[in-house]
């Protein structure tokens, strides 16, 4: 079967539906046999919200944002950083040489440098959209596991896709917008439980 390329892969993140559970986070590292202590898409906060009784607690689940106009792209001196033609933002573990410019370039900490520290395993490491499996016809691993349905991921550019549907109807927020990285990561950020 051959690849065809969506104009630019996306992902939008229903905060109403989010239990903070982790399952995002479970599958993640299972499908990419990473350690115990690297975490491509931890889901933060719990912060809680409202006055009691009408009390809601919101989860933030986050991962690269695989931005449009990404900052660790460019500044890569080996070009172990890179973006494909659908937007996927990856890092090449053969030629990366762990200098770490692409993990200050990020503004949003989504480079892990934890491992290091051991010659063997001396590259950044990210979450890739699950290019590998996308690319298959399937689904992201974290989108596959959300049992409530609070990640979405598609082509943006395609009217008809679930993603573009919602970020369509929504008045989204991306994090850190103002620094013209344009991420494709959408968040739906209304209360908790009310989906």
């Amino acid at each position: 079967m051959a690849f065809i390329c969506p104009l630019r892969y996306a992902m939008a993140i229903d905060q109403r539906r989010c239990i903070g559970c982790h399952s995002c986070s479970v599958a993640c590292r299972t499908w990419n046999d990473l350690p115990m202590d690297i975490i491509y898409n931890p889901v933060l906060g719990g912060v809680v919200e409202g006055e009691w009784p009408n009390v809601h607690r919101n989860y933030v689940p986050t991962l690269c944002m695989h931005c449009k106009n990404p900052e660790c792209v460019p500044c890569c001196p080996t070009g172990a950083s890179q973006q494909d033609d659908d937007g996927v933002v990856w890092v090449d573990s053969k030629i990366c040489m762990g200098c770490k410019v692409c993990v200050n370039a990020c503004p949003y900490g989504m480079r892990d440098t934890s491992h290091m520290v051991r010659r063997f395993d001396e590259y950044v490491r990210k979450c890739t959209f699950c290019k590998d499996r996308v690319r298959q016809g399937l689904q992201n691993y974290c989108v596959q596991t959300c049992h409530q349905k609070a990640r979405i991921f598609g082509d943006l550019d395609d009217p008809n896709s679930e993603v573009s549907k919602l970020v369509g109807k929504y008045d989204c927020e991306r994090t850190f917008e103002d620094l013209g990285t344009e991420p494709m990561v959408f968040y739906i950020k209304e209360l908790g439980g009310k989906a």
